[in-house]
């Protein structure tokens, strides 16, 4: 069976007791029954070992997941302009626009960050395969903002340990819906796949646990401008928190208003500042992406309302 993606995961405090097949449904973007097929064909392992679907998960458990080629895969390199705010021979940082998919899925192999990454670097770390080569964490489509891609192996491992560590500094600003009473927050509520809808994530008892600090930049007549910065790194962590508290990101079509009133691609959500040690340097370096021209247009419609 040809493996075309390897994906690594490493269990955490509240991951304990958890079912690896809940567990790994609840992360990847997988039904539970796949997952389990998985597991079954004994590509999953844990600790580099197999196990059955009903191994409880530990704190510090290695988990990788092999995903099996379900159809002709290519993934090829593409020439697209890319924004670089930062390139050596270890690390890429990138201003990723809205509207670009991080890595290819089956179906939609083309166009992606990976794609253009492909077209620009000679070498990317592979060791989460060939659908993610490079890709350390991610933004979600209609985010824009800086990320980091690894260009090796070493580079990639630094990183990864780094987000595991929850020592990599990163701030976003959104605009979103309602005017918020208090100066800044703190939301720390834990976050998993949604029980009903399982493309969506929500607050959930059994969830992740997930850390959101805002404070507001700015108020208008009916939105706010606020500055988030993210302890945890959960998938749509702001856009779930901000959800939760009552002010959605404008823009969001999965946990936004029904009706909105911007014509926007995606979210109001800008991934502004990342900072972490370099690789192989050995010093701490932050990187900024300015707002982007929607971004900007935005404010200055709000600020006129």
């Amino acid at each position: 069976m040809n493996v075309v993606d390897k994906i690594v995961l490493q269990g955490e405090k509240e991951d304990e007791g958890k079912r690896i097949d809940v567990f790994l449904a609840a992360e990847l973007d997988y039904t539970r029954s796949y997952i389990k097929k998985l597991i079954v064909d004994e590509l999953v392992f844990v600790n580099g070992k197999t196990v059955k679907p009903s191994y409880k998960v530990k704190e510090n458990d290695e988990v990788v997941v092999n995903i099996p080629e379900a159809e002709k895969i290519d993934v090829l390199p593409e020439n697209i302009p890319l924004d670089i705010l930062y390139e050596d021979d270890d690390i890429i940082v990138i201003n990723k626009p809205q509207g670009m998919v991080v890595h290819p899925a089956p179906g939609n192999y083309s166009g992606t960050l990976v794609n253009a990454l492909l077209y620009h670097c000679k070498n990317l770390s592979g060791i989460n395969g060939i659908l993610r080569p490079g890709i350390v964490h991610r933004l979600d489509k209609d985010t824009s903002g800086v990320m980091v891609v690894a260009k090796n192996d070493k580079a990639h491992i630094s990183l990864s340990n780094q987000i595991k560590e929850r020592s990599v500094f990163k701030k976003y600003v959104a605009i979103v819906e309602g005017v918020i009473k208090h100066e800044e927050g703190k939301i720390e509520a834990l976050i998993g796949r949604h029980p009903v809808d399982r493309k969506k994530m929500a607050v959930i008892e059994d969830g992740r646990y997930a850390l959101t600090l805002y404070k507001v930049l700015e108020r208008f007549k009916e939105n706010t401008l606020v500055e988030a910065v993210i302890k945890t790194g959960r998938t749509h962590q702001i856009r779930v928190h901000m959800a939760y508290i009552g002010h959605p990101v404008v823009g969001d079509p999965v946990y936004g208003f029904k009706k909105q009133k911007f014509k926007l691609e995606g979210q109001a959500l800008h991934s502004h500042v990342l900072g972490f040690m370099h690789p192989t340097k050995g010093v701490y370096m932050e990187f900024e992406a300015p707002l982007p021209e929607y971004f900007v247009r935005l404010i200055e419609i709000l600020r006129n309302k």
